[in-house]
């Protein structure tokens, strides 16, 4: 798709950015939104864009979503990222749905997508202390009584947004089998037994600990099927690690023209410090990355809603690392540029730096992603005998 979008699409970008400008157009009113730059998610806001009809932007129209793909998502992602709007909340949501989508029954869909419509949260509660990269060494144990009802016990950690949502897609050990034994649970928030302990961390407050003691859920709060959620895992593992790279290209976007717009004011020796070549070099090289990564995440997403039942894990690993790198690098490039003044609060760049920085280590850190690339090319060279 590059830069060429449907005149749909165009008017729903240009609508996000219009919103973008009115509501938080300003630091004080992204400051007033978000404590500050503590909070990822201001509720309200995210309401107005569900009254927008803006959050079931790739859900099914028979829970009242507009019935677009995985491309209409990412442009969502995209701008309101690169808008700066406290809509933190949908990243996770967006990956739940369309597991709940694929997996759910008809009732857990209709609960759960109808929900995420009206401007409800979903979040995913998968790693814990001793299992984040090697998500088969989960240890969070479900087992079934005889009237059917499961009794969860456990430990998940680094749970986004689990403190602001309405529902929780737990995943937990089954079976003995690493792989195997792992299934997906529909968590209802507040339910009892479940304990969220917010996590501060240098991007502020959206992580959590999550304690499961003696959680009871019902039969029928399996996701798909028992043992079966290793496989559904890897079946969403398109949509998540492109929702996370639209989200960060947002981000590089956002702190390039930041950054360009302070060079340009900025002067030293007489003159814009973005005249001298040194930082004109680097702000080519920049334009030029984010270029590229527009067009990996952009094609990318056309492939998976062309094609939804294929897995594409080459190319969607290589739109999740070259798009968190890119921000990462984005960042310190653009505090480097605006010497002292990129180090202040008074600017946005430390912000962006310290939004930047996890994006390479959650949803797979960069070290994955490349692993899963060199796999797929081994298996590719191995079929013609050059590895």
């Amino acid at each position: 798709m590059g830069s060429r979008l449907t005149e749909e699409q165009a008017d729903f970008v240009a609508a996000l950015r219009d919103f973008a400008k009115r509501e938080c157009g300003t630091r004080e009113q992204r400051d007033a939104l978000t404590s500050g730059g503590r909070e990822a998610h201001d509720p309200a806001l995210y309401g107005r864009l569900a009254d927008l009809g803006w959050l079931g932007v790739c859900l099914p129209e028979e829970y009242g979503g507009s019935g677009g793909g995985v491309a209409d998502a990412c442009l969502f992602l995209e701008e309101t990222s690169y808008g700066m709007v406290p809509a933190g909340g949908f990243i996770t949501t967006v990956i739940a749905a369309k597991a709940y989508e694929k997996f759910g029954t008809e009732q857990q869909r209709h609960e759960v997508l109808s929900g995420v419509v009206r401007g409800d949260v979903l979040s995913i509660a998968m790693s814990e202390p001793e299992a984040g990269s090697d998500v088969g060494a989960l240890r969070c144990q479900a087992r079934q009584e005889a009237d059917g009802t499961w009794v969860i016990d456990g430990q998940k950690t680094w749970i986004s947004n689990a403190h602001c949502a309405e529902h929780i897609l737990l995943v937990a050990r089954t079976g003995a089998d690493k792989h195997g034994g792992l299934t997906m649970f529909h968590l209802p928030g507040g339910t009892a037994g479940v304990e969220i302990r917010r996590i501060d961390t240098m991007g502020g407050r959206e992580v959590n600990d999550v304690f499961l003691t003696g959680v009871r859920l019902p039969a029928d709060a399996v996701v798909g099927r028992v043992d079966g959620g290793w496989a559904q895992l890897m079946a969403g593992l398109n949509h998540e690690r492109l929702f996370l790279a639209a989200n960060m290209l947002g981000l590089a976007r956002r702190v390039f023209d930041d950054t360009v717009a302070y060079v340009r004011e900025r002067e030293q020796f007489g003159r814009p410090v973005g005249s001298f070549q040194a930082l004109r070099h680097r702000i080519a090289d920049l334009a030029t990355e984010i270029e590229c990564t527009r067009l990996l995440v952009r094609e990318t997403a056309l492939d998976c809603d062309a094609q939804p039942e294929k897995l594409f894990p080459r190319e969607a690993s290589m739109a999740k690392l070259k798009a968190t790198e890119l921000a990462k690098r984005a960042a310190l490039e653009g505090m480097q540029m605006m010497g002292g003044y990129g180090y202040t609060t008074e600017f946005d760049m430390e912000r962006h730096l310290r939004a930047a920085v996890v994006s390479t280590v959650y949803g797979g850190t960069s070290e994955i992603q490349r692993d899963v690339i060199g796999k797929t090319l081994r298996a590719a060279f191995v079929a013609i005998n050059v590895w």
